[in-house]
Order: C-alpha cells, then sequence, then structure tokens
C-alpha cells in the first residue's frame, strides 16, 4: 500500500479494499440496501470491520462503520468527547476510505457509556432516517445499541440481515489475500518448529504457547490462540486455553499445541500437531492414522459447489462406521479477518462450497487413551483437489 505510515504491520493494498467495496456494492444495489451497518470490539472475529477498513477492532473497545452505498466510510471508535473529524480524500492515509472519524470514549465494564456509540451513529446515519439499513454481524451489535437506533432517530428505516451475501464475497479470497494466508501458514510452521525445538521435561505449558506467540510476533503477527495440553501416553486430555497451562511436562509424556494466530494482512489460519517426548504408543499411532484417514475422506469432498451439511453427515457417518465418536461441534470452517469464519462444515451451514476459500480442516476425538488429531489449512481449487498451505509434517513428532 504506497504512501502509508511506517508505523503499520503488512497492511492490506488500496486495490484490494477498492476490489471488496466495489462487490459489496453490487450486491447491495441488486437488493436495495443504502448502507451498511456494523460494529466488533475485537480482532478474533471481528472480521466485518477489519475486511471494510484494513483496521480491526482490538481490546474490547467497540469500532462502529457505517459503509453506504453510494458515499466513502464513518467510522466510530476509541476517543475523547465530541471527535467529529471530516477527512479530505488522502488525509488520513491508513484510513482509506474513509470520509468521518467520530470519537466515543464508551466502555462495556460501564454500562452508563453503553449509548454513546449509538448516538454518534444516529447523527452519521442521519441522511439514512427511511433508508434500508443492512446490518452486519447481528451477534456482535449490542442491543442497546442497536435498540437505540431503531427506537430514535431511525424508527422508519427498514434494518435487514445483510450478512449472507456479504459473508460469500468475503470467503471467496483474492489473489492477494491467498498469498497473505500462504505467508500466515508458513508464519505457523515456523512457530511449531520452534516449539518441539525447546521443549523439554520440567517446562510448563504456557511457557511453549509463549514461545510460540513470541516466534509469531517477529515474523510479523498481531495477535492470537495458542492451546495446549500435555498428559502421560497413555491418557486422552484435550488441549485447552492459557488459564489451564500450568502443568509441567514429564519424560515420555505427548504435548497437544494449537497454534491459531494471524499474519500477513491480519489473516489466520490454525496448525495443530501432537508431540511425544519419548516415543509414541501404538495406540497413538493408529489413532492418528485413523485421524489422518478421516481428514482424507472429508478433504475428497471439500469440492466447489459441495453442500457442507452434506459434507458433515457424511464425515459423521465415517466415526460411527469405526466406532468413533461423532462430530458435534464443529469439524471444518473458513478462515480469514476471523478465526472461524464462514463456511462452517456442520448440518447448519447454508453456504456452498466455493473455489478460493480458505478452510481449516481438523478431524478430533477424544478417547480414554489418548487425543487423536490433526489441523491444518487448505485452499479450495476448481479444479484439483484442495491445496494445504502449512508445510509442517503430518506425523506426531517423537522426541525421544
Amino acid at each position: 500500500m504506497s504512501g502509508l505510515s511506517e508505523r503499520l504491520l503488512a497492511p492490506i493494498s488500496n486495490r484490494e479494499l477498492a476490489r471488496r467495496w466495489a462487490a459489496v456494492r453490487k450486491g447491495m444495489a441488486e437488493r436495495r440496501i443504502d448502507v451498511l451497518l456494523m460494529q466488533a470490539n475485537n480482532d478474533f472475529m471481528g472480521g466485518y470491520v477489519r475486511y471494510f477498513t484494513g483496521l480491526p477492532a482490538t481490546n474490547g473497545y467497540p469500532v462502529t462503520v457505517i459503509f453506504p452505498r453510494d458515499d466513502d466510510m464513518t467510522v466510530i471508535g476509541m476517543g475523547a468527547l465530541g471527535v467529529d473529524r471530516r477527512l479530505a480524500p488522502g488525509e488520513e492515509p491508513t484510513r482509506p476510505g474513509v470520509k468521518r472519524l467520530m470519537g466515543s470514549p464508551s466502555f462495556a465494564s460501564a454500562a452508563y457509556t453503553m449509548h454513546y456509540d449509538a448516538e454518534l451513529a444516529e447523527r452519521a446515519l442521519e441522511d439514512f432516517s427511511g433508508a434500508t439499513i443492512g446490518l452486519l454481524g447481528k451477534a456482535t451489535l449490542p442491543y442497546a445499541f442497536l435498540e437505540r437506533l431503531r427506537r430514535g432517530r431511525l424508527s422508519h428505516a427498514r434494518f435487514v440481515d445483510a450478512a449472507d451475501f456479504v459473508d460469500e464475497i468475503k470467503a471467496v479470497k483474492s489473489a492477494e489475500e491467498i498469498a497473505c494466508l500462504r505467508l500466515t501458514a508458513a508464519l505457523q510452521d515456523a512457530a511449531m518448529a520452534a516449539v518441539f525445538k525447546a521443549v523439554r521435561p520440567g517446562m510448563r505449558e504456557i511457557e511453549l504457547t509463549a514461545l510460540a506467540e513470541q516466534v509469531g510476533h517477529g515474523l510479523g503477527s498481531e495477535q492470537g490462540l495458542f492451546l495446549a495440553a500435555s498428559a502421560p501416553p497413555d491418557r486422552g486430555v484435550p488441549f485447552a486455553n492459557r488459564h489451564l497451562q500450568n502443568r509441567a511436562l514429564h519424560p515420555g509424556d505427548q504435548f497437544t499445541v494449537l497454534i491459531e494466530n494471524n499474519g500477513a494482512g491480519g489473516y489466520y489460519c490454525e496448525l495443530g500437531r501432537t508431540c511425544v517426548l519419548g516415543k509414541a504408543t501404538a495406540v497413538m499411532k493408529d489413532e492418528f492414522a485413523l485421524a489422518l484417514a478421516a481428514r482424507r475422506f472429508t478433504l475428497e469432498r471439500l469440492k466447489p459447489g459441495a453442500s457442507c451439511r452434506g459434507i458433515w453427515e457424511a464425515y459423521n457417518g465415517f466415526l460411527r462406521d469405526r466406532g468413533r465418536p461423532e462430530e458435534r461441534r464443529i469439524h471444518c470452517h473458513g478462515q480469514g479477518y476471523d478465526m472461524v469464519e464462514r463456511p462452517l462444515v456442520r448440518f447448519d451451514e447454508t453456504l456452498p462450497i466455493r473455489a478460493d476459500m480458505v478452510l481449516s480442516c481438523h478431524p478430533a476425538w477424544l478417547t480414554a487413551r489418548t487425543y487423536a488429531w490433526i489441523c491444518d489449512d487448505y485452499l479450495i481449487r476448481e479444479d484439483r483437489p484442495p491445496e494445504r498451505l502449512h508445510n509442517f509434517p503430518e506425523t506426531i513428532v517423537e522426541l525421544g
């Protein structure tokens, strides 16, 4: 992105942003939607904000984006009371496509500030009092915020859910986005290699996930999720978040880690593996071989046009036939600006598989004697099998 501040970390290009805006505005025109409204307060599953602006929402602070069909955006974010800046074209290189910046010192932990953002949004939407307003990410729009708009000056506006058509645009990746996702996958390969090189008896799980995060930061990651668990080699334990990562490893233990951080351009992938501080047991090897077979079964069905529900049902049939517990959470899912992005491979997804989507595929199940799984990201191709973006070996890593 030419002319941008040197402070920006691996920004997406203005050309790519313009491509997105044009595709979404075309969809808005077809559906007679006048303006889109979205809000997020984190960069883990707040991808709409970054998709439209190129900048993340972070730290639990709300960022509201107003995206008109025929004009530039207004962004409402953390700031002092009274901030309301009109931007000339090019005035803020880090804010392409934004014509107005508004500030609101509102905090979810201080309930009396709940209307601050809505009051600014009302002002920014004053030209749309009788328009059709498309909502994105209704699960992230606070009740108090939306109710204020619906019962206030926008009470005559028509509110519609615009997520389906935007999600489909967002899920199909451009060449620039795919290049970013490849870099994120490579970053995670390096982080996983560093963790397995460093692991020793006596180290706590959290020391190893901290190393994964440190390596990621050094290679351009901003943030992410790092799950881990260890156990004796004949006991199954699923990974957990950092508040449950205090256990110290012992000789012969198995250690499982998931690295799910973002990288170039803010794009997420995820990589998961298991190592053993010794030799893998026969049970571990057999279950891992079955996990690989389960993934091959899935990959054969991840084709453009395929139904996510159909893949889900077939996969659970594969597990039932082999006496393994069915998946009841999520089997595969898209990734990009969200750690979990549509489409979700499960019974309730309506979005079909398309070429140039990137999906994480992670068959997993827990037994009394091991946690069997493997996790990598795949690029869906039109005329050939899905391409694995990670290069880390598809094996249980034995360290003794």
